[in-house]
């Protein structure tokens, strides 16, 4: 498959009594946005509110964060079998707009959602702080059940940036990126003397309101299988989950993915790409075994020479991290993980619920057990008084002065096993 990525900078986002995008500015008319957006009973009320880079803004409690796009040539359109019919894409031309995010809030779901700090210290543990951000608060109706409102707010984020997206139909792209993989066969003969690397993806489906969706099904009903990279980049893989907030891929990270984006950029000059394995992440001790034992099995299906792994989440998915490198590594494939770590407060505790010795290469992205206290922002989209509940927090996280001590497990995206994120090791 072959895609053009446009990219369309947004520098600024302003209400007005016209949606459109002109000079790098997103105007959005509220009042045509919320018409577009809402018409689920399970929601009450549904508002806008912008935040932008260096504000002193809070959103809490996150729940996605979506980047806009819209799909201009080629087979189906943006978040397939969400919103669009179930063809299959990565093929044709998208255009993205980037430098800035829809975020999704309003009363907390599950306990497992987030912070976004636009300044202070929180800002520098978030990447989405440095983003212009259209936040929608969507209000759920009394006594909703908890999957009803989270599919709510789910499809509002999507249908928000599906809308501004097509704002960029017919706007010419500043830049555009090519991504290309080839049929196996094809792929394979032109580069045939460079190692042969592959990506196993491993998606957050582990138990309740912990939901992944591919193609718009419930990734806990796959068995794991292959996709062209670039499927990502069109939406085929969007977030549903309350898994915790520092290592959750949100859809904006599934349309990211760094890890994707890095082995492109390293595809025909040091490794040759050949695509993406795709598994989830299971509870029962049955299915983690079938799961691990298919992605070995596609691994060496398709002759790889070594594979990146990367998880979402900890704990109970650290199990299927290890049984998926272990048994990629007895078929003599060589793997890279890629983690996170509840270390403790002090660092002191095993990182990992499992480990094996085969895992021997590891990327990690920092110990989401980490301290901060996050400083009284001006302004709060959301409710506040969530950050005593939400995982990283405690009872006593939201002080008198207004400031709040917390794990950096309650912040979106600090820990990110994709490497979408900003912690790094230093040498002492």
């Amino acid at each position: 498959m072959r895609l053009e990525l446009g990219k369309i900078q947004i520098k600024d986002i302003q209400f007005s009594s016209e949606s459109k995008i002109e000079g790098n500015i997103l105007y959005v008319n509220k009042e045509e946005l919320i018409k577009a957006i809402w018409d689920d009973e399970n929601i009450v009320s549904v508002d806008i509110d912008i935040a932008k880079p260096g504000e002193s803004v809070r959103i809490t409690p996150v729940k996605d964060v979506i980047e806009p796009r819209v799909k201009v040539e080629g087979r189906g359109g943006i978040f397939p079998g969400i919103l669009s019919k179930v063809d299959t894409v990565g093929e044709g031309k998208t255009i993205a707009l980037k430098g800035m995010a829809v975020v999704t809030t309003g009363k907390i779901v599950g306990f497992q959602e987030g912070i976004i700090d636009m300044t202070g210290i929180g800002a520098d543990y978030t990447p989405f702080s440095k983003l212009n951000n259209l936040v929608v608060i969507a209000e759920p109706a009394d006594n909703v059940k908890q999957h009803d409102h989270e599919k709510a707010v789910r499809y509002i984020g999507f249908k928000a940036a599906k809308y501004l997206g097509e704002l960029a139909r017919n706007l010419e792209p500043e830049e555009t990126v090519v991504y290309e993989t080839r049929p196996l066969l094809e792929q394979i003969a032109e580069y045939p003397d460079l190692p042969k690397v592959g990506y196993v993806y491993m998606l957050q489906t582990q138990g309740l309101l912990h939901d992944t969706y591919v193609y718009g099904v419930d990734a806990k009903q796959i068995v794991p299988t292959i996709l062209y990279p670039t499927e990502l980049m069109d939406g085929a893989i969007v977030s549903g989950n309350c898994v915790s907030a520092c290592d959750k891929n949100p859809t904006y990270v599934h349309l990211n993915n760094g890890i994707v984006e890095d082995l492109y950029e390293k595809h025909g000059k040091e490794i040759n790409f050949l695509g993406v394995i795709i598994t989830n992440e299971n509870v029962y001790l049955m299915d983690k075994e079938r799961s691990s034992n298919w992605t070995a099995k596609l691994s060496s299906y398709l002759g790889l020479d070594a594979v990146i792994i990367s998880q979402e989440g900890f704990g109970n998915p650290d199990t299927d991290l290890i049984m998926n490198c272990k048994k990629i590594e007895n078929e003599n494939i060589k793997t890279v993980i890629v983690t996170d770590e509840y270390a403790g407060q002090d660092g002191a505790s095993q990182s990992l619920a499992d480990a094996d010795a085969k895992a021997d290469a590891v990327v990690t992205g920092g110990n989401a057990n980490e301290v901060v206290v996050l400083p009284k922002l001006d302004k709060i989209i959301g409710h506040i008084d969530v950050v005593n509940v939400i995982a990283g927090g405690n009872q006593d996280s939201l002080r008198e002065d207004g400031t709040i001590e917390v794990e950096i497990q309650a912040i979106t995206g600090s820990t990110n096993e994709t490497g979408f994120g900003y912690l790094s090791t230093k040498t002492y």
